[in-house]
């Protein structure tokens, strides 16, 4: 049986790029839908309902991190923003504003399939549920310290279901994106022990913890924007933390009361 076709929307005003981008989506796999302003990109978006949508920061009427905000308003879609700046500055400001990547121009098609494949691997839970990142259905009362089931993770009144792909904090349903779902369940499945930057940035690519691949600063980086990103919506506190603790000059742990 053929696999289910999953749907993309390209935002992009070069129209070079974008036939680039729809080549290789499609050979990925995707139907593509084409936009060349950030306007009917977020249109096109709340029409197909993407698993994935690839959006350039210069656009014509509103820049990408406009429609990055308006995008995530409506969809939990893997965004990824392409850019030909280079500055750090415009990395965070993307991903605070919704994107959960960014892949700097010019690009080759074959590192572009293969960040593509990666993150449609991360939008995959263990059991093979995608998407549906937030769910208005209560939860059931999480225990004082964490949990660890097979499909769910509890941890100090937070509560998520790989199963399922859900996030509740006390019983109200919390929407996270695909990266800060995996974020959050790499440390609770941690259960306490701390969790690296470069071992978290593995975990995005799809790959082991202790893989040594190479980890750049900016990707480090991006990890810190992620986890703020998380910590906002989950209404934790950077200084007071229910959850997520930073460890200084190193990575990231659950909380786990003693």
């Amino acid at each position: 049986m053929a696999s289910e076709r999953r749907a993309a929307v390209i935002v992009e005003d070069d129209a070079d790029i974008r036939g680039l981008l729809e080549v290789v989506l499609q050979q990925s796999g995707f139907d593509v839908h084409s936009a060349e302003t950030g306007a009917l990109g977020v249109e096109m978006v709340g029409a197909h309902n993407p698993d994935l949508v690839t959006l350039d920061i210069g656009l014509p009427d509103i820049d990408g991190f406009e429609t990055a905000r308006r995008i995530r308003v409506i969809s939990d879609a893997h965004i990824l923003m392409l850019t030909a700046r280079s500055d750090e500055i415009d990395t965070v400001l993307g991903l605070e504003s919704g994107a959960d990547e960014y892949v700097t121009k010019p690009f080759r098609p074959r590192e572009l399939r293969a960040r593509v494949d990666a993150i449609m691997r991360r939008r995959t839970s263990p059991m093979g549920t995608s998407r549906n990142i937030a769910s208005k259905e209560k939860a059931s009362t999480a225990e004082p310290d964490i949990v660890d089931q097979a499909h769910l993770r509890a941890l100090n009144g937070l509560e998520m279901n790989v199963a399922t792909y859900t996030v509740h904090v006390d019983g109200d349903a919390k929407s996270v994106t695909p990266t800060e779902f995996t974020l959050l369940d790499s440390l609770l499945g941690a259960r306490g022990h701390i969790r690296t930057k470069p071992e978290l940035v593995r975990r995005l690519r799809n790959e082991d913890f202790d893989a040594g691949t190479y980890v750049s600063s900016a990707d480090e980086r991006s990890v810190e924007v992620h986890m703020g990103n998380l910590r906002r919506k989950l209404g934790d506190s950077a200084h007071e933390p229910r959850w997520i603790e930073t460890v200084r000059g190193v990575g990231y742990r659950s909380v786990i009361r003693r």
